[in-house]
């Protein structure tokens, strides 16, 4: 199961973002590949150390930890530092599995971060593969995509333009992610029966299901 939460980003900060982005060195995004990864990969990424762009990524990473929809999908525990990612005309990333441990941190949920607007480049769509199939994902800036790090996933050839993003990698409170699905679609349900009628009886043992799950699944 992926979750696509629609402006994580405001215009205004997606703008921000890419003045940075702009003001920045890129290197060839193989240095931060595995070793398989290597040979499919063909994109660059915004070098490190410029105080800036350090400051922007903090920045991004806050407002995901902020957002609720992500928090109740991934129930994040860490995350690793992210990477800006710019793919120009003919840049592509072949299918892959993301490594399983990144800077230390166990890699359960991946993310994009959309940074471009999707008029201004042609092809790059992140495609998910699984067992019933493939699905194709292009968003709007400012907008997140998130999906299990286990999942064989590639970048489209872009055609035309650039497409910029920030991708990174969480470690969640709850490793399965069949049960972080359980714990999201009990959130969605606790949600809506608050909505539909406030504090009820209902409500609390659905609550109370969901706080005991937790406490079976999650590793602290």
């Amino acid at each position: 199961m992926y979750l696509i939460i629609p402006e994580v980003l405001s215009p205004e900060e997606v703008e921000e973002a890419r003045g940075v982005i702009s003001r920045s060195d890129f290197a060839d995004g193989r240095e931060t590949a595995g070793w398989h990864a290597r040979l499919v990969k063909k994109n660059e990424q915004a070098r490190r150390g410029s105080p800036e762009m350090e400051a922007l990524k903090r920045k991004l990473s806050a407002k995901l930890l902020e957002n609720a929809l992500f928090r109740s999908f991934v129930r994040p525990k860490a995350l690793t530092p992210l990477i800006i990612s710019r793919y120009r005309e003919g840049m592509t990333y072949g299918s892959h599995v993301d490594d399983a441990i990144m800077g230390g941190i166990r890699t359960d949920v991946s993310f994009t971060l959309f940074l471009s607007d999707e008029t201004t480049y042609d092809g790059g769509a992140l495609v998910i593969e699984s067992t019933a199939g493939e699905d194709d994902v292009r968003l709007p800036a400012g907008s997140l995509v998130a999906y299990p790090s286990t999942t064989l996933h590639r970048v489209e050839p872009v055609t035309r333009g650039e497409r910029l993003a920030a991708v990174g990698w969480a470690r969640s409170f709850v490793r399965d992610p069949a049960s972080r699905e359980i714990l999201f679609d009990l959130d969605n349900a606790r949600q809506m029966l608050f909505e539909a009628g406030g504090k009820t009886p209902a409500f609390d043992l659905v609550s109370k299901a969901q706080a005991n799950l937790v406490r079976r699944w999650a590793e602290d």
